[in-house]
């Protein structure tokens, strides 16, 4: 390999035979860390501080600020000596011919003590480990696919690049290295390291295994590190991004075209959520971020098209918990001349797809619960689930919102936060009060997955009239373990209908919003008033799409989040999500 010949016979241009007097050691510390071991265990490495006891390495592990800001130091002055010989400890590139986990493959045979002489290796990736004594290092290399032990002789490596090593390279460092692949006789796989070179210094040390994350804030703050530290949290972004693929596989399968649609639009439509809105300076107007794909996507089956999906982003202005980030991905898809009965076998199809891809398999584990999707799922109305945990029927108030009121104050007891009571006093119709009930007491006890059917039709103003209940839509939301996963239509065609449904859509917030404000005095948490502070409004244009003609159609939203919760068994969205919006730090 030409690149390798290259390195060995410019062993003389990267020696860095330096030696500083203010960061001279005594001796060089022993680290001991087998290339098995996690990431997370790498603390601050021997060569960044001047002594190595234990005592002093437990002090390291709570490192204060000002410890961090000592090792900072340190490591400038290391660069700044590399650079005053010459050397540049940022480098360009690095040519590798294998990965960690290539290697471990390819040489997996060899027996304990044997040394493969005829092909040299190139490899890099970050230190996260070193130990090192008399004239023979270990240090821990780990790349994307994994980690592999570097074996370093003193009398095996150029001119006195040993030195070097126990002298700059620190825990954090990225590394290139070249030799033989050997394994040591206690059966570790080793690059036989010939050649070496910092292609980064590290500034900052990286946490100690027992004290750098337990910060749970700190994790997804500074994401990066906590990747670095925690090589399962990078793979749950590999399973995402697995995730992802296969979404889009099965839906190109079943002939549906991808499309984008806009994220900065005149009005925020296609659910009721508080948007973000923004300013444009040129046009010298109010722009909203999306709160959903839905009403672009609907103008696409009218445009022609009559299977398109889009996986986007959305943002509601909204609250923060573990189901809920103020952005978030989802996979919206249209089929013309489809109602919501195929919509829900297209969500089977998609979420086992995913779970076979991941797991391989339908039975699952989320939090300790076995979850089956094995299809076909579970389908029941709204009005039955209510009934069959309350033991009252909804249907028997007709139009009578007041006993229907009074009847959820009574359900709901003093199990719910005071805001919960609020809401159910201002709903306007008996279906927003069933809507409620359902959400508080039906919502969280549906684990396996469910299909709950046929919402009022108060609550569903895209949704097209049930055919054959009134009062009800042709609409089913799908719930895995107590969280709404998808929301599906057979889609409102009727332009007059649906003007009439965004009309009183609009009335029944306004009314809600005033009756909260009047109410907000009395209500410690103002979350529930603040969700309804914004306004809403008609989107003109889409109303005059359908007027052209739209062709009888389903549609469904799918949480991406949330089926990547599901299926990494990951308990917060920010666990799946790489950067979530946090709270601003003082």
């Amino acid at each position: 390999m030409d690149t390798l010949r290259a390195w060995r016979a410019s062993y003389q241009l990267f020696g860095l035979a330096v030696r500083s007097a203010t960061i001279r050691r005594a001796r060089i510390g022993v680290r001991f860390c087998s290339s098995s071991s996690s990431a997370a265990a790498a603390t601050t490495g021997p060569s960044d501080v001047h002594t190595t006891t234990p005592t002093d390495r437990r002090r390291r592990s709570a490192a204060s600020t000002s410890d961090k800001d000592s090792v900072r130091a340190i490591r400038l002055k290391k660069v700044e000596e590399l650079r005053t010989k010459g050397y540049e400890p940022y480098a360009y590139k690095w040519e590798r011919s294998h990965s960690a986990k290539q290697l471990q493959d390819i040489y997996c045979h060899l027996k304990d003590g044997e040394e493969c002489k005829d092909q040299l290796v190139s490899i890099a990736g970050r230190i996260i480990a070193r130990r090192a004594f008399g004239k023979l290092a270990f240090l821990t290399l780990r790349d994307e696919s994994g980690t592999i032990q570097l074996y370093c002789e003193k009398e095996v490596l150029a001119e006195d690049q040993f030195d070097q090593l126990k002298k700059f390279i620190d825990i954090g460092d990225i590394v290139g290295a070249s030799g033989s692949i050997k394994k040591t006789e206690k059966g570790e796989l080793s690059v036989y390291v010939k050649f070496f070179k910092i292609l980064t210094k590290s500034l900052l040390p990286l946490p100690d295994k027992y004290h750098g994350l337990t910060d749970v804030d700190k994790r997804y703050r500074q994401r990066y590190v906590d990747m670095i530290a925690n090589p399962d949290v990078v793979d749950v972004f590999r399973v995402r991004a697995k995730i992802v693929s296969e979404i889009r596989k099965t839906m190109e399968s079943l002939g549906f075209i991808e499309v984008e649609t806009p994220v900065l639009q005149g009005e925020a439509g296609g659910a009721e959520a508080r948007p973000f809105i923004t300013y444009h300076n040129s046009l010298g107007r109010d722009l909203y971020l999306r709160i959903a794909t839905e009403l672009h996507l609907k103008r696409m089956l009218v445009g022609g098209l009559e299977r398109v999906f889009e996986i986007g982003r959305i943002f509601r202005n909204e609250g923060i918990s573990t189901r809920h980030n103020p952005e978030f991905t989802t996979i919206e898809m249209y089929e013309a001349y489809s109602d919501y009965q195929s919509m829900m076998n297209l969500a089977e199809e998609i979420i086992t797809q995913c779970s076979l891809v991941v797991h391989g398999k339908l039975k699952i584990d989320y939090q300790g619960i076995e979850i089956c999707l094995e299809r076909p799922w579970r389908r029941e109305t709204m009005h039955d689930l209510v009934k069959d945990a309350t033991g009252i029927d909804f249907n028997q108030f007709g139009d009578d919102v007041k006993s229907a009121v009074e009847a959820a104050r009574q359900l709901l007891g003093s199990s719910t936060e005071a805001d919960d009571h609020v809401l159910v006093q201002t709903c306007p119709s008996v279906g927003h009060v069933l809507n409620e009930v359902f959400e508080t007491l039906v919502e969280p006890t549906l684990v396996q997955p469910t299909f709950v059917l046929d919402y009022p039709i108060e609550i569903s103003p895209l949704a097209k009239p049930h055919r054959r209940y009134a009062g009800l839509t042709e609409r089913f939301e799908l719930f895995i373990c107590g969280r709404e996963i998808g929301n599906a239509f057979s889609e409102l065609t009727d332009p007059v209908d649906q003007r009439s449904r965004f009309e009183e859509q609009i009335k029944q917030h306004d009314k809600k919003r005033a009756s909260l404000d009047s109410r907000s005095k009395s209500i410690e948490d103002k979350g529930e008033v603040d969700d309804y502070s914004y306004e809403v409004s008609l989107d003109e244009d889409f109303i005059t799409s359908l007027e052209y003609g739209m062709p009888p159609a389903s549609g469904m939203g799918l949480g991406i989040d949330r089926i990547v919760m599901l299926l990494t068994n990951s308990a917060s969205i920010r666990d799946v999500i790489a950067f979530p919006v946090l709270k601003v730090q003082h």
